[in-house]
């Protein structure tokens, strides 16, 4: 099978001065040919983060080709059916360009503590919910019976626009991967080096084979920082330190920074390892800093992208 590698955007925080300024950005993307964009979810946060649902709607009403997705939605943190609804929505107004990604949360963040949620039940209510959502999208009514899920008669009307709406699962634990390998359609990277990336790649497809399932090749992703300029600028160092702390790794073996070819070099690696599938999020403050280099992505690294890994040409129909 030929995987098609293709290379999206992405957020965490909001670093732009208003909506304005985003909506400029999201123009940017969607008429500069970007496969995709990505928000990362927060709940709670001591800096100013949009809500990732709320995003995918407005994606929705605002793009006409782009596709959108959440790098990843915390299930342990929502209730299943509001979600399976959401998302059927979304995607039903799109006209099927949603991307749904979903995880267990980190147990440092803000929110378990904030909200008063246990982190201890999170795994078993995120396979609960992803159960759920994944009935709700293909059947009539769902009766279920678990521990944190209760239904008798849920429905869900409309269906989605995507006859297999994706459900791509992000984590890298033993219980992330088998959780992929049980419901998944895909697997989005978290901080993951691209040898990282690999070995867990490789559990996946070993343990989905194990379910009597099988994940197609070009539906494993990663998320990269990025920044077009030096190693050594001032501004990095915080999110080097953050990142050093947040995994005891080498940033520099994750982020891509440098020219085009070094961003690009740095996508291949991911693709050497078995990913096709990007978010690219740019390492920079401010709407100047921002746009400019999603500026440069978009006019440097996609073009090199599209050379090094053609699309396959569809077959023109018989006449």
């Amino acid at each position: 099978m030929v995987r098609k590698v293709a290379v999206g955007v992405g957020l965490m925080e909001f670093p732009f001065s208003g909506a304005d300024a985003y909506w400029r950005w999201v123009d940017l993307c969607e008429a500069g040919g970007v496969d995709s964009i990505w928000q990362t979810d927060r709940l709670v946060s001591p800096s100013p983060f949009l809500e990732c649902m709320s995003v995918m709607a407005a994606l929705a009403g605002r793009t006409r080709r782009i596709k959108f997705g959440v790098n990843v939605l915390s299930l342990a943190m929502r209730d299943a059916v509001l979600v399976a609804r959401q998302c059927a929505t979304i995607d039903y107004l799109s006209n099927g360009r949603l991307l749904p990604a979903f995880g267990i949360g980190s147990p440092l963040g803000p929110e378990w503590k904030t909200l008063n949620l246990d982190t201890k039940t999170r795994g078993r209510k995120t396979d609960e919910g992803l159960d759920v959502i994944r009935r709700l999208w293909s059947e009539d009514s769902v009766d279920f019976e678990g521990v944190h899920y209760h239904l008798s008669g849920a429905q869900c009307l409309p269906k989605p626009v995507q006859p297999d709406l994706p459900m791509w699962i992000g984590g890298s634990s033993e219980a992330a991967i088998r959780r992929t390998a049980r419901f998944g359609t895909g697997w989005q990277a978290g901080p993951e080096t691209p040898a990282q990336a690999r070995e867990v790649v490789a559990a996946i497809r070993n343990a989905a084979a194990a379910e009597g399932r099988t994940i197609d090749d070009d539906h494993y992703g990663a998320g990269i920082p990025f920044r077009f300029g030096r190693g050594d600028e001032p501004g990095l160092q915080p999110l080097f330190d953050a990142y050093r702390k947040r995994t005891g790794r080498d940033p520099l073996d994750y982020f891509a920074i440098g020219g085009a070819v070094e961003i690009a070099d740095k996508i291949g690696a991911y693709v050497a390892a078995g990913v096709s599938k990007f978010i690219l999020r740019p390492a920079a403050k401010g709407d100047d800093e921002i746009m400019a280099q999603t500026r440069r992505l978009i006019d440097e690294v996609l073009p090199l992208v599209a050379a090094r890994w053609p699309r396959p040409k569809k077959r023109m129909a018989a006449e």
